[in-house]
């Protein structure tokens, strides 16, 4: 039954592939990349995955304004705040403690890494717990940060979308300055080779 006829599950198992040869041969499948990032000494991870977002968010809006994607085309989840603060600190936790992300989980787990196995064990099981813990109390809490006035900053402010970007373009300068000023304290930031050989300690 598995739908290999389906061109987007097909397209989505390469790109899944592609990509977590690149987060492997990279070095980001190994914890030393995510736990350097908290100790401020490498901040790779924080450069790539912002200038992704800005990148993709352009690239969204210029489509937009090309006529070629529609303004409702991208689903937009609706803005729990409470619920993402309460959700943002646990799973900030597990990345600190374990020194993987749900994805860098499953590449370092593929590359053989036992920690990386445990790691993904616990995120199912915290899933299920989740899941099945899941009644009014929780629907409660979520509501309680629910935003009335949109699920974006351009529908809740009513600033433009343009002006938006120029903030995240701005910001993500800011963290390619500072990331670089922490690195160069730290005598450079983890090295690809050094990561997938599991060996962090030469930035200390």
């Amino acid at each position: 039954m598995f739908p290999l006829n389906d061109t987007g599950m097909v397209s989505g198992l390469v790109c899944g592939v592609l990509f977590g040869w690149v987060l492997e041969s990279s070095g980001f499948g190994s914890p030393c990349k995510l736990t350097a990032q908290f100790s401020l000494r490498d901040w790779s991870v924080l450069k790539v995955m912002f200038t992704a977002i800005v990148v993709t968010a352009t690239g969204l809006y210029l489509l937009r304004l090309a006529g070629v994607l529609a303004a409702d085309a991208v689903f937009v989840p609706t803005a729990l705040l409470v619920a993402a603060a309460i959700g943002g600190v646990l799973v900030g936790a597990g990345f600190a403690v374990g020194g993987y992300c749900p994805g860098t989980s499953v590449v370092g787990l593929f590359s053989g890494r036992i920690d990386a196995l445990v790691f993904l064990v616990g995120l199912l099981l915290g899933t299920f717990v989740f899941a099945g813990l899941y009644g009014p109390a929780i629907e409660a809490l979520m509501a309680a940060g629910e935003v009335q006035s949109g699920d974006t900053f351009a529908d809740a402010f009513g600033i433009p979308d343009l002006v938006i970007i120029g903030i995240m373009v701005l910001a993500l300068v800011g963290v390619f300055y500072a990331g670089s000023w922490f690195e160069r304290r730290a005598r450079g930031p983890v090295t690809a080779e050094q990561a997938v050989a599991g060996a962090g300690a030469e930035t200390n």
